[in-house]
């Protein structure tokens, strides 16, 4: 997984640098913020090929993220995941453009795949 960058926004922060050390584990260079304004300034700063978004996150939820997010780089793809997911959410982030939408707890070889899969740039069908 040559140079695959990641970027994992929770705003559990245990859970958000536990994830990135996981992806690290298994090849990926993953870095891990526990806010959107964090995420967005990141994004900024830094290259990513895949960003790894929470749903329910206080201010800014990971949709709206995800929004911003294509303002600045339209071809960051975005995973959503949510511990509360509904239909409702899942419609309303792979219609606004989110590569995949998964919900925790989530397998961590599930992920890895997926980011896999996005960073090719092929859409998964919903």
């Amino acid at each position: 997984m040559e140079n695959l960058t990641v970027l994992v926004v929770d705003d559990e922060e245990e859970l958000a640098f536990a994830l990135a050390e996981r992806l690290k584990l298994r090849g990926i260079d993953a870095e891990a913020c526990t806010t959107s304004e964090q995420a967005l300034r990141r994004i900024e700063d830094s290259v990513y090929d895949v960003a790894i978004l929470d749903v329910k996150m206080p201010g800014m939820g990971g949709v709206c993220l995800m929004n911003r997010i294509r303002e600045k780089r339209p071809s960051l793809q975005v995973i959503l995941f949510s511990g509360h997911g509904s239909e409702q959410e899942r419609e309303e982030g792979l219609g606004g453009g989110a590569f995949d939408y998964l919900v925790k707890p989530f397998d961590i070889e599930e992920l890895v795949q997926t980011i896999l899969t996005a960073s090719g740039g092929s859409r998964k069908s919903s």
